[in-house]
């Protein structure tokens, strides 16, 4: 084990001080803080200043300030309408009720505003006409005071189906990007070395399999190092922005699942890379090469991105057990909902066994191609 680590040792230390891991780490973590603040940013202003025009307009003034929730309204009064267009113009009121009738704004109304201003208005209209009609409007207005439905779910918990979804959206985009270009990090390392015949130097001294199992583990730390910060980065982010409040019950186990199946997928795929790597000793063979296994992560990906959106789906729950598609799909699936624990298990076991597979296969054919430069070897020679 002494020789394997020292090669994942040189890779990470050789990876991990290029400018293109450096930058990559950085853009990254800027981007999934950023999508933190995105809802907070889009979601409209937290305050609005509405001018009142004429005694009927002014009634609104104590419905306004005292219904609206998690929003704070300000009122400002104008002599006529032209006082109240003028400021509209300004920017200094977002909108502007006359005489209980118009409302004047610079465009289009804003949706949460226009809503406010149009529940009171109902409000101040409806006790008017009560009035007029000799009705007492306090005792109509408690009579009509009902207690809401409760609402009982005897499924899964939808009160964070919208977030699940989300989670679920950015967690397929993250491990098909670093499960990717990890994996082809792998191939490329593996072809560089057997172009240059430095891999038969270093075959002198080590087995295969441990600069092959170097290469896959050193990577893989980068990779895995990425993905924290990545995580650390975006709850980090959310705790800022107070949407971590808004963040479903259970999220550390979300995040070890996600760690989890992540360390499953990127052995399978950067054992599965490593193999067909070693059949080519060029760069630019190494594309052609590689199409079955970008193919197959395409393929995931697509499944995934599904899975977020329906993750109750039959497709989304049997391709959730099925290697390699379990790889993304399952901590995709836990993320987006509720998952049975002998699905979990059932996954979990056939991946462990696929990756291992893939693992002892892909060494055997390294072992038997990553020698052998000049013209690209046939995978069914280096099988036998």
């Amino acid at each position: 084990m002494s020789e394997l680590l020292l090669v994942a040792r040189r890779e990470i230390i050789t990876r991990g001080r290029t400018k293109a891991f450096v930058i990559g780490l950085v853009v990254s973590a800027v981007l999934v803080s950023a999508l933190a603040f995105l809802p907070k940013l889009f979601s409209g202003p937290d305050s609005y200043t509405v001018g009142l025009v004429g005694p009927q307009s002014q009634a609104l003034q104590p419905v306004l300030t005292g219904t609206a929730k998690d929003v704070t309204i300000a009122v400002r009064e104008f002599p006529d309408e032209a006082a109240a267009s003028d400021a509209v113009n300004a920017g200094d009121v977002d909108a502007a009720v006359v005489d209980g009738r118009r409302v004047l704004a610079d465009g289009e109304v804003d949706r949460e505003l226009g809503l406010l201003l149009e529940n009171a208005h109902q409000t101040v209209q409806t006790q008017s006409q009560l009035a007029d009609a000799g009705l007492d409007a306090a005792k109509v207005a408690q009579a009509m005071q009902v207690a809401p439905l409760e609402q009982v779910s005897v499924g899964a918990d939808a009160r964070y189906a919208s977030v699940r979804v989300g989670i679920a959206s950015l967690l397929v985009m993250v491990l098909f990007f670093l499960l990717i270009y990890s994996s082809m990090y792998v191939a490329m390392g593996v072809i560089e070395e057997k172009g240059s015949r430095i891999v038969e130097i270093l075959l002198t001294s080590i087995r295969p399999w441990q600069l092959l199992g170097g290469k896959i583990l050193g990577l893989g730390t980068l990779a895995l190092a990425n993905l924290v910060v990545i995580i650390v980065a975006g709850l980090g982010a959310a705790t800022a922005t107070g949407f971590v409040a808004e963040l479903p019950p259970g999220m550390t186990g979300i995040v070890i699942s996600t760690l989890f199946w992540f360390i499953l997928g990127y052995a399978f795929f950067a054992a599965l890379a490593a193999a067909l790597g070693s059949l080519v000793s060029r760069q630019e063979d190494a594309n052609s090469v590689l199409t079955p296994m970008t193919m197959l992560m395409t393929i995931t990906y697509l499944v995934a991105y599904f899975a977020a959106v329906q993750p109750s789906s039959a497709v989304a729950r049997i391709l959730s057990m099925v290697p390699p598609f379990s790889s993304m799909v399952m901590p995709v699936r836990m993320a987006g909902g509720e998952v049975l624990a002998w699905e979990i298990a059932t996954g979990s076991a056939l991946m462990l066994l696929a990756t291992v597979g893939t693992l002892l296969l892909g060494a055997r054919i390294y072992q038997r191609a990553v020698l052998r430069t000049g013209a690209r070897v046939k995978l069914s020679e280096a099988v036998r």
